[in-house]
């Protein structure tokens, strides 16, 4: 409990990421099954997430379906106040705002600067909350915590963390390339102010023999004066994706039936498609190319294309 208050705080762990795809929310559903394996009550916790692909609670509060998979790696139902707000991209410069699990309407990319300060409330909340029921809450960071010219308005990351009074990783993945620039770069970017939060980086997707990376290790400890807490090998989940650009490209080819799915721009809830893509037998192609062969099913999946109607004014609704 917060000295001189009543709000109840269970301990935090925020996992930060050097940019988005790098491993942040498998991570988090990995930390959650390990305290839940040691009889500890933990939740997972995304302040803000970008996602098409969404769940329904019980309360039929829709959150990130990334959050819901990361609760039952805790051995809990997904909850809204996992993911307070969600933001599902409906064209370039528009996106739906969902808020403690219910809609609020269309918003310009533009629109979330004015309110960044009264979406943050609607964000502690549901932390809070959360703090209260449980013995740990693992937070995951969004995107970079270090986009310079953004870190006014980011809820999830730095302002997060200093909320909760989290301690704070950073993975990075080596599969991509240029690991250490982008943890050099990020730890090095990171605010005075939340430096000592920092206690260690991760490398993630590492292919091969670990041993060989032991002196790029020591260069890592080197460069920015953090531990190297672990060097996660490269294992092909069979997770749902957060957002279209982690959707396969290819297909098995040596499948007998073949299935085509048109990437339509905003796909939404293509997660859908995931139980046929792991049928051994079916090879699953999302493409926005013509096939070559006729294929045996194509399946048009939905799309989140935004509605011809009018934005909401983000200073004149009351809802949250």
């Amino acid at each position: 409990m917060d000295k001189g208050s009543t709000r109840m705080t269970a301990k935090a762990l925020s996992v930060l990421g050097t940019s988005s795809h790098v491993g942040k929310t498998w991570m988090v559903a990995g930390l959650c099954r390990v305290f839940r394996d040691r009889g500890i009550r933990v939740a997972p916790f995304k302040a803000q997430n970008m996602s098409l692909n969404a769940y329904i609670t019980r309360e039929g509060a829709e959150i990130s379906y990334a959050q819901a998979l990361q609760a039952w790696s805790a051995g809990i139902a997904p909850h809204r106040d996992m993911n307070p707000i969600l933001l599902k991209p409906q064209s370039a410069q528009q996106s739906q705002l969902i808020v403690h699990g219910q809609v609020q309407g269309a918003y310009g990319t533009h629109h979330f600067r004015y309110n960044r300060d009264e979406l943050f409330r609607a964000v502690t909340e549901s932390y809070d909350r959360l703090a209260a029921q449980y013995d740990v809450v693992i937070i995951e960071g969004a995107g970079s915590p270090v986009e310079l010219n953004l870190m006014h308005t980011d809820l999830s990351n730095v302002r997060m963390a200093e909320y909760a009074d989290a301690d704070m990783i950073l993975v990075g993945d080596i599969d991509r390339g240029g690991i250490f620039a982008s943890l050099y770069g990020t730890v090095a970017l990171l605010p005075e102010t939340v430096q000592t939060r920092l206690k260690g980086l991760i490398i993630n997707k590492f292919r091969g023999d670990a041993s060989l990376f032991t002196e790029g290790v020591q260069i890592l400890q080197s460069l920015t004066h953090q531990p190297v807490l672990g060097v996660v090998p490269y294992v092909p989940l069979q997770f749902p994706e957060e957002d279209s650009l982690g959707v396969p490209q290819g297909g098995k080819g040596s499948a007998r039936v073949t299935v085509v799915v048109p990437t339509l721009p905003y796909m939404s809830n293509f997660t859908d498609f995931d139980p046929l893509r792991m049928e051994p037998d079916v090879d699953v192609i999302f493409t926005s190319d013509l096939p070559s062969e006729p294929p045996d099913l194509v399946v048009v999946p939905g799309s989140k294309i935004a509605p011809s109607r009018e934005l909401v004014n983000p200073h004149s609704h009351g809802t949250f």
